[in-house]
């Protein structure tokens, strides 16, 4: 298993403070899956969270051009915007997911 975050979108203001291209909201998601033998078969457990983050633009003296963005930095801010806590209790929502399916505790379906 390998959290693995993504951003999906970015939302910026085309001009602010003489910068171009201001990142000012981010959307993104988590996800993580598990393989595992279950009877013989390969069976994968997932799970996910998405959600979205406004950034702060008050303060644009560590401004990255839009151009030069890349994946891991705008997962930085967001992290860093969610906080060390939100940041687990995501990451802990999706193994409890992944746990649901591979230990379930409620089942549907017919008897015959």
């Amino acid at each position: 298993m390998a959290i693995k975050w993504s951003v999906n979108e970015l939302e910026y203001e085309t001009s602010k403070d003489s910068k171009s291209n201001v990142v000012t909201s981010v959307h993104w998601s988590v996800n993580d899956s598990k393989e595992v033998t279950k009877d013989g078969k390969k069976v994968t457990y997932s799970g996910s969270s998405y959600g979205s983050i406004g950034l702060d633009t008050s303060d644009l003296s560590s401004f990255v051009e839009y151009d030069k963005l890349d994946e891991d930095t705008v997962v930085g801010w967001v992290k860093a915007s969610l906080g060390d806590d939100e940041v687990k209790s995501i990451e802990d929502g999706i193994a409890s997911q992944i746990d649901a399916q591979e230990n379930p505790t409620t089942g549907k379906g017919k008897p015959w």
